[in-house]
């Protein structure tokens, strides 16, 4: 019995060893970042219990920070490229698009990242989480910005989440109290949305 005990704690460590978990790189802003929380409540970290609950099949890093704009991710995305990833999710473009900053710059800089991230690691798989601006911005800004993910994520033959907010942006009590930022439940419900499209990338 103990024998086979031993045996089977080897061929699990074997198993791992052959198989380690696939790196996850959740890179943006004060979403990803969990702003107003703890980072073990923000959605990436849940999306990562979420996929390991039968083992370690994932490993995700948060490279969220809050305030966040394309340009700011574009200049410091190298440093984040240090460590090898396998899936690369790219959550930008927000805060571009609150302060209405040329969307052809937000753009360009968004696919530089791209090109970065690609550059670096070849065969890294691409998901882009696609967002929205009021309104108020102007129909033009809106629907153009709007345009930006798709656009961007079949140029790049990328895996599109076409908004990473669904079921919880506008929803008054799964957000802070400035109508933004999902709470504790907000990010439960993005988390859960997010767990499908990653089951299919990680396989």
């Amino acid at each position: 019995m103990v024998v086979k005990k031993v045996l089977f704690i080897v061929a699990a460590l074997f198993f791992q060893a052959a198989n380690p978990p696939k790196v996850i790189l959740f890179y943006g802003d004060s979403l990803t970042a969990g702003y107003g929380l703890s980072t073990e409540e923000a959605f990436p970290n849940l999306v990562e219990k979420e996929l390991n609950k039968n083992g370690a099949v994932v490993r995700v890093v948060n490279g969220g920070l809050s305030g966040e704009t394309s340009a700011g991710g574009l200049s410091r995305i190298d440093w984040l490229l240090r460590q090898p990833i396998d899936i690369f999710v790219l959550e930008l473009g927000a805060n571009d698009g609150l302060r209405g900053l040329p969307l052809d710059q937000t753009r360009k800089n968004l696919q530089a990242i791209i090109d970065k991230v690609k550059g670096k690691y070849p065969t890294v798989k691409i998901v882009l989480a696609g967002m929205m601006v009021p309104p108020n911005m102007g129909k033009t800004y809106t629907e153009e910005f709007k345009n930006i993910y798709p656009d961007l994520a079949r140029t790049n033959k990328a895996t599109l989440v076409p908004f990473l907010l669904k079921d919880v942006g506008g929803v008054e009590k799964l957000n802070q109290a400035d109508g933004i930022h999902p709470n504790v439940e907000g990010h439960k419900i993005v988390a859960n949305n997010l767990v499908p499209v990653f089951r299919k990338l990680i396989l």
